[in-house]
């Protein structure tokens, strides 16, 4: 008999069942994702609330999926507390599709959005995704050390580290992929379709050149000293972004 893995299993970054921490107020919603995610392999841990959610935030934790409108504690609060320890991907639900909701969320570190309602195979299919991209780029650690040089900055792609000046910088997965991608392609320009369709993996569309922009945005209050006058990533006027 053919042996059918499920995609929580070995499918998606390897040997050992992917967990999810899945944080919403509503006991149906987190019922119905649970069981959901449950039939494709994955463990869930659940979370009432915001703040549970950055309790059970911990190293094994592989991918977090937080409602944004929660009591006490909303979705986006919960994602920058998180921040401070995880980089695992993060993705919101929200009943909100305005794209200055949306900067709210990546501004605290999150990596995507799925807005309700939003079908079975639209959330399956979002996890999958962000999942293997992440679990993809865990996997290219090499065993050298393997470092690129910026003036006041340096990348560790073996351990995904970004070091400012001698302290630790950190970064979202996102923003540590469409960092990397610039530094280790210097003095080449990236549109921001360029950049999402090789950092997301997906077909570019309208609103991605938002979704982009904020995450440089972001990447530059990390890493530039005056965000407002860019010298690590630069503007390239009505073509794009580039690390020279």
């Amino acid at each position: 008999m053919e042996n059918k893995r499920r995609p929580g299993y070995n499918d998606i970054g390897g040997a050992g069942m992917k967990k999810i921490l899945f944080a919403d107020d509503d006991p149906e919603i987190r019922e119905v994702v649970r069981i959901l995610l449950a039939r494709d392999g994955y463990e869930v841990v659940e979370a009432v609330n915001g703040i549970e959610a950055v309790e059970k935030a911990d190293h094994t934790i592989d991918l977090i999926i937080l409602d944004v409108m929660m009591p006490g504690c909303s979705g986006v609060e919960a994602c920058g507390e998180i921040r401070k320890k995880s980089s695992a991907p993060i993705l919101f639900l929200t009943a909100k599709s305005r794209d200055r909701d949306k900067e709210e969320g990546f501004a605290a570190g999150g990596d995507d959005y799925l807005v309700k309602p939003f079908s079975s195979v639209e959330l399956k299919a979002r996890v999958n995704a962000m999942l293997r991209r992440y679990c993809v780029y865990k996997g290219k650690k090499g065993t050298e050390r393997e470092v690129i040089s910026l003036p006041g900055l340096e990348i560790f792609a073996d351990t995904e580290e970004v070091i400012k000046n001698g302290e630790r910088v950190l970064l979202t997965d996102i923003e540590y992929r469409i960092l990397l991608l610039l530094a280790e392609n210097r003095k080449k320009t990236y549109t921001t379709q360029d950049i999402y369709e090789a950092v997301w993996n997906e077909p570019f569309l309208f609103s991605s050149n938002n979704t982009v922009m904020v995450h440089i945005r972001n990447l530059r209050k990390k890493l530039e000293d005056d965000p407002q006058n860019p010298r690590c990533i630069r503007n390239v006027w009505g073509k794009g972004y580039r690390i020279d």
